[in-house]
């Protein structure tokens, strides 16, 4: 009798523990379908409300300005490259750098503001598990003049907003990930070439890069 009721209790905790392990892999299970839903339909969403907010400052800006100009640049080492951007993946190759277009409003007398998108891309080191990251970037800049004459102007420029890495793991569904990115060039230099055109050049960091240059097109 002795014997069976220890073999029954063995039985039992034998039982209870298989039970107890197949209930913590099930919430396991739940968190990691709740993760990936959350990667996949959060994050959409608010790429989606970005571009949004974008849009409508881009409009409230325009109605109320008395200039605004169109540019379009590329910048080199940007912050996706000297910050980890991407999920704590190895061996990820610097950027090619990054290609920023955007729209500035005159607001204020030597102050612009306006909304800019950057694009950048980059892979992990060649193998079998070689994957691709494609990086987005929007942000609302701001420009302040503080010199200029006839030809030359200088000014400072910070931007802010967010940075979503597109994941694109080679053996794995593709995913985003957000991040903070910002710019900050404390000397820019724009030189006119034409009545509504110019030539800009910026030192700084950020998400749009370390030295950037581009175009100004007055609209």
């Amino acid at each position: 009798i002795a014997n069976t009721f220890i073999l029954s209790n063995v039985f039992i905790m034998n039982a209870l523990a298989i039970h107890l392990c197949l209930i913590i892999r099930y919430i396991n299970l739940s968190f990691n379908y709740f993760c990936n839903f959350y990667r996949i339909i959060v994050l959409k969403k608010m790429k989606k409300y970005l571009l949004v907010l974008v849009a409508v400052i881009a409009t409230a800006f325009a109605s109320q300005a008395q200039r605004a100009e169109l540019y379009f640049g590329y910048g080199g080492y940007t912050q996706m490259d000297a910050t980890d951007m991407h999920d704590d993946w190895d061996h990820v190759n610097n950027a090619w750098g990054a290609v920023t277009i955007g729209v500035n409003f005159n607001v204020a007398p030597k102050f612009w503001l306006g909304p800019s998108y950057s694009i950048s891309s980059t892979t992990t080191k060649g193998g079998p598990h070689h994957s691709s990251i494609l990086y987005n970037v929007v942000m609302l800049n701001g420009r302040y003049q503080y010199w200029n004459n006839r030809i030359v102007k200088l000014y400072g420029h910070l931007g802010l907003g967010a940075e979503i890495s597109h994941m694109m793991p080679k053996h794995h569904d593709s995913y985003n990930k957000a991040y903070f990115a910002y710019q900050i060039s404390p000397l820019g230099v724009e030189a006119q070439i034409g009545r509504n055109a110019s030539l800009y050049g910026e030192l700084g960091f950020g998400a749009q890069g370390l030295l950037q240059v581009g175009f100004r097109f007055g609209l």
